[in-house]
């Protein structure tokens, strides 16, 4: 708890006057104003979030966190649990999606089990932060205890924290874990009170009668849990997960530490909005990679205040939406550093009036 405690202690929101500064920058360009449309923001936010109005690009790190989850005994997911570590499997061997694009991307993917309920027996290249073998089913209880949930976030604090000490200037974050689309949807429930229905979908392509259950197993488990949301902690432990948990402490510590954090898709997003609800400056520091096919997450963007960067109809998570995502908050990094100034190309700047 004292790690957490001063981490929350640390964040800060960013300077209005480098974000100010960044886009005066930006308007002395060899462009008409405002052009680059929302490159223009990446580059400003970037250099407020960095203090330094030439950021310096180097090493982005996706970290995928992995969990299992008691709930999928309800019938909520398509996939059986045993998909969690097969996944794990793929991604320390390159094959998964994360992986060809955070090539793609030039980014690495970093792989952490935080509660598969598998035993990896000291796997070379998963790094174990397991708090426990998966989560208890949300719909009969407490997911896990407050102990745990502060252990999971912890976790993800020194991860990012470590990766700042490493000279890493940018993280994203991604998930796996069979049947965790359904303690999202409770997660976002709880805090905007919306009614489940409208916040829960299909997940890896769920049936009707699937849908029922999970929509039943969330109300059930908000029903029985009464999880406060003026205390998202709260939150986490009884309808959350442990991968969510990591990923809200890796947003918690890369906003402590002055780092962009390029949130994936509908999982990652829940995280960033228990984080956010943690701290209200972590949002400066989060960026929405894409907007997922989940229909809660239009939901999750609107109470974080983040718009997010592409829209591709994905609904896989891994980290994958935040590895594209990262090369355009790098090129418009690239803009505020590379492009002339109307003065250094000798081009007439525009009149005024």
């Amino acid at each position: 708890m004292k790690l957490l405690d001063a981490t929350l202690a640390r964040i800060a929101p960013v300077d209005a006057g480098l974000l100010a500064s960044a886009q005066a920058r930006l308007d002395n360009k060899t462009k008409p104003l405002g052009s680059l449309g929302r490159l223009e923001e990446f580059g400003r936010r970037v250099a407020a979030i960095s203090g330094s109005l030439a950021p310096r690009l180097g090493r982005k790190v996706i970290f995928t966190f992995a969990g299992d989850h008691g709930v999928v005994e309800e019938g909520v997911s398509a996939f059986p649990k045993e998909v969690t570590p097969q996944m794990v499997f793929n991604f320390l061997n390159g094959g998964a999606g994360v992986n060809v694009l955070a090539r793609h991307a030039g980014a690495e993917v970093r792989v952490v089990d935080m509660g598969v309920d598998f035993d990896f027996g000291g796997l070379p290249g998963l790094i174990d932060r397991k708090v426990a073998r998966g989560t208890a089913n949300l719909a009969k209880g407490p997911a896990m205890s407050r102990d745990e949930a502060v252990q999971a976030l912890e976790a993800g604090i020194e991860l990012a924290l470590e990766a700042k000490s490493e000279g890493v200037t940018m993280l994203g974050t991604g998930d796996m874990g069979i049947g965790n689309t359904t303690p999202s949807s409770a997660i976002i429930a709880v805090f905007s009170g919306r009614d489940v229905r409208e916040l829960t979908h299909r997940g890896t392509g769920i049936g009707d009668a699937s849908l029922e259950r999970k929509i039943r197993a969330i109300e059930g488990g908000l029903a029985l849990n009464r999880p406060d949301p003026a205390d998202p902690v709260d939150v986490l432990a009884k309808v959350g997960g442990l991968e969510i948990a990591g990923i809200a402490g890796l947003v918690l510590g890369g906003a402590a530490a002055g780092l962009p954090v390029v949130v994936d898709g509908f999982i990652s997003t829940a995280g960033a909005l228990i984080a956010s609800e943690m701290h209200p400056h972590v949002r400066d520091y989060v960026f929405a990679a894409h907007k997922s096919v989940e229909i809660g997450h239009q939901c999750m963007l609107e109470r974080i205040g983040a718009e997010p960067i592409l829209d591709l109809q994905f609904r896989l998570g891994e980290g994958t939406g935040a590895a594209l995502a990262m090369t355009l908050i790098e090129a418009g990094v690239k803009i505020l550093n590379e492009m002339a100034s109307f003065d250094e190309a000798g081009v007439t700047g525009e009149t005024v009036g």
